[in-house]
C-alpha cells in the first residue's frame, strides 16, 4: 500500500522544481525586456510625491460616460453600478502652476498656453498630452508610478460632488422637442460662469473624502476615451464606438475634449459646453506590478 502511495502521490520536489523554473524564466525574460528597470532617476535626489487622499473601496451608482442614442435620438446615459475593489491614492489638489513649472524647467513639459496667478493656483492651459508628460516626469522624479485618473476613479474620488448630467426627459415622449429645449436651457445656463479665473488651492473646499476643489472652475483631464453608444429598447448595448483622440474631462459637468486642446473656449469641445479651464490631478498606481507595467508601456511606446 505504501509503495502504491509513493508512486501516485506527487512529491514536494516534483511540484516546487517546475514552479521555480517558471519563476526563474519569468524573471529572466522580464529582466531582458527591461521590466525591472527603475522608473525613477538612477542617481540624484528623489523628490517627495504630492499630498494624496486615499479613496477606500466601496460601491457606487453613477451616470455612465458617453453619448447614448436610442432609435437615433439622444437619451440620458444609464445609471451603472460600480465597485471599487481596492483603495487608490489621488492627489488632494489639482497640479499647481508651481509644480508644473518645475517640469517645464526640466524640459519635460511644454509651457502652459494661458493662466495666471500665484504658484498655488492650478495650472491651466494644458492639454491631455501635457498632463501625461507631467505624469511621466513626476514618475521619474519620485520613483512612484503616476497616471491620469479614469473617469470612474474620478467619480469615486468626487463622491457627492460628481455631477449627474441627466435631463430626465425620455426621447420617446409625445413631444421630442421637450428634450431639445431642456438641453438648450441647461447648456445656456452653463455658459454663465460668474468668475472663470482659476482660484488658489482650497478655494472651493473639500468633499467628504478630503479631495479639494472638486467641481470648481477647473475641469480635469482623465484617461477615459469618449464613446458613442447605441442602445436597444431594453437598454442593451447594440453598438459602441470609442473615440480615443477625444478624452473625458470632469468638473461641474462632464465634457469631452480633443487631446490637443489647451484653451477650451477656443474650440475643440466634442460634446457639451466647453469648460472654463483645463487642468488635472493624478492618481498613484500602487499595484504590486505597477512598475513592471509602466516599464513595459514605456518600452512599447518607444518602439512605435
Amino acid at each position: 500500500m505504501s509503495k502504491k502511495n509513493r508512486k501516485t502521490s506527487p512529491s514536494i520536489l516534483s511540484l516546487t522544481v517546475p514552479a521555480a523554473l517558471l519563476v526563474a524564466l519569468g524573471v529572466t525574460l522580464s529582466a531582458k525586456l527591461g521590466l525591472f528597470d527603475p522608473v525613477g532617476p538612477v542617481s540624484g535626489l528623489v523628490i517627495q510625491g504630492p499630498e494624496t487622499v486615499i479613496i477606500e473601496p466601496r460601491q457606487m451608482r453613477y451616470r455612465a460616460e458617453g453619448h447614448f442614442l436610442k432609435r437615433g435620438l439622444a437619451v440620458d446615459a444609464p445609471l451603472v453600478d460600480a465597485a471599487l475593489a481596492a483603495p487608490f491614492a489621488i492627489t488632494k489638489y489639482q497640479v499647481s502652476r508651481g509644480e508644473y513649472r518645475r517640469c517645464v524647467e526640466d524640459g519635460a513639459c511644454q509651457a502652459p498656453e494661458a493662466g495666471g496667478g500665484g504658484e498655488d493656483v492650478p495650472v491651466t492651459g494644458v492639454n491631455h498630452s501635457d498632463a501625461e508628460s507631467y505624469a511621466r516626469w513626476l514618475t521619474a522624479q519620485t520613483g512612484e508610478v503616476w497616471r491620469l485618473p479614469t473617469d470612474e476613479q474620478w467619480a469615486f474620488a468626487a463622491g457627492s460632488k460628481f455631477p449627474d448630467d441627466a435631463l430626465g426627459i425620455d426621447a420617446e415622449s409625445d413631444n421630442p422637442a421637450l428634450r431639445w429645449l431642456a438641453d438648450y436651457e441647461r447648456e445656456s445656463s452653463r455658459q454663465k460662469s460668474p468668475d472663470p479665473h482659476p482660484q488658489p488651492r482650497g478655494t472651493f473646499g473639500e468633499n467628504e473624502y478630503g479631495v479639494a476643489d472638486v467641481g470648481g472652475n477647473v475641469w480635469e483631464w482623465t484617461r477615459t476615451c469618449h464613446r458613442r453608444v447605441t442602445i436597444g429598447d431594453r437598454g442593451e448595448v447594440l453598438k459602441e464606438q470609442p473615440a480615443c483622440g477625444i478624452y473625458v474631462v470632469d468638473g461641474k459637468h462632464r465634457a469631452s475634449m480633443s487631446f490637443f486642446v489647451r484653451e477650451p473656449k477656443s474650440g475643440g469641445c466634442a460634446v457639451g459646453v466647453p469648460p472654463d479651464n483645463l487642468g488635472f490631478r493624478l492618481v498613484r498606481d500602487d499595484r504590486w506590478y505597477a512598475r513592471m507595467l509602466y516599464a513595459y508601456e514605456r518600452r512599447r511606446a518607444g518602439a512605435v
